[in-house]
């Protein structure tokens, strides 16, 4: 029986990690996260509060269960909320990750860390990237606290995956926050006008698809970097453009916009996206498209459910 404990279990990739795991026969899932468990499925697996930015409690809580893999998916991505919050940023991004490899250091040699990072360590000057690319951070605070926690990651010591991510949506129980996709959707089934911008580039990841990603990295003991994201490449438009028609929502109420003109407090990288060979090739990786991945959301809302 491996155990598997989960940082930031009440969001939406730590949800969907939840239910892909508990379909593991040898898997014990320990589902951590700040405040109360806010998962609809509250069986099959043991949930425990933590809050990764008390050393204490993040070294009590391994102790207490000894995994063999830590999946670290908690952050601050919240980018804009990092510029004017950069304490709390670098609290939760860059001294929890410490942390929480400090505490791993107490549990067997063979224990696992399963660190969650971003595209946005990149410039965004020429996206799409693999990894063996050289991270370059634009200027915002978000970017240098992912790059800086991939760091502590690499030089841990410990047996370790990074896995890169990109512009993740889908559907989550007692949603907190919202995404692309859903606020895309709400907002033009309102009959809201929304300003989208048309220079920057992405490959959209569905949370389905990043649980399996991690699932496939802790189940395989994989260890180096991994780009886990869509296979579809577009700009931020086009995404929105698709939402529009999968739902046959207005597209006339979409008008294109520039980054520069947006006024955002954090800078954006512009043009990203991810090659995912290597996860194919080594994990077995293979994401839905775009189109599959508004179906499974669709369907997801219909059901009133994550699942």
């Amino acid at each position: 029986m491996k155990k598997i404990l989960i940082t930031g279990s009440n969001g939406l990739l730590g949800q969907k990690l939840v239910y892909r795991l508990l379909k593991e026969a040898n898997v014990e899932v320990i589902a951590t996260s700040k405040g109360a468990n806010r998962m609809k499925v509250q069986s099959g697996y043991i949930y425990d509060s933590l809050d990764i930015t008390d050393e204490a409690a993040v070294k009590a809580m391994f102790l207490k269960y000894t995994p063999d893999v830590v999946i670290n998916t908690a952050a601050m991505t919240n980018v804009d909320a990092c510029e004017t919050e950069k304490e709390g940023c670098y609290k939760m991004n860059v001294d929890a990750v410490e942390y929480i490899i400090n505490a791993m250091k107490l549990l067997p040699s063979t224990a696992h860390l399963i660190h969650l990072s971003t595209d946005f360590i990149f410039d965004g000057n020429n996206g799409p990237y693999k990894e063996t690319d050289i991270p370059y951070p634009p200027k915002s605070v978000y970017a240098e606290s992912k790059y800086k926690a991939e760091k502590l990651v690499e030089k841990s010591g410990l047996k370790w995956a990074i896995l890169r991510t990109i512009l993740v949506y889908g559907v989550v129980d007692n949603m907190s926050r919202s995404n692309i996709v859903l606020w895309a959707k709400d907002a033009l089934s309102k009959g809201k006008p929304i300003n989208v911008v048309d220079d920057q580039f992405r490959t959209p990841t569905l949370s389905e698809d990043l649980a399996e990603g991690c699932a496939l990295a802790a189940l395989k003991g994989a260890t180096g970097i991994f780009h886990i994201s869509g296979k579809d490449f577009m700009s931020i438009i086009e995404l929105v453009g698709t939402v529009a028609n999968f739902w046959h929502l207005d597209k006339s109420l979409i008008h294109p916009s520039k980054t520069a003109t947006l006024g955002q407090a954090a800078q954006r990288p512009l043009k990203t996206g991810f090659i995912v060979d290597k996860a194919r090739k080594e994990l077995g990786y293979e994401p839905h498209s775009f189109i599959e991945g508004l179906a499974i959301v669709d369907k997801q809302l219909k059901d009133n459910s994550a699942i």
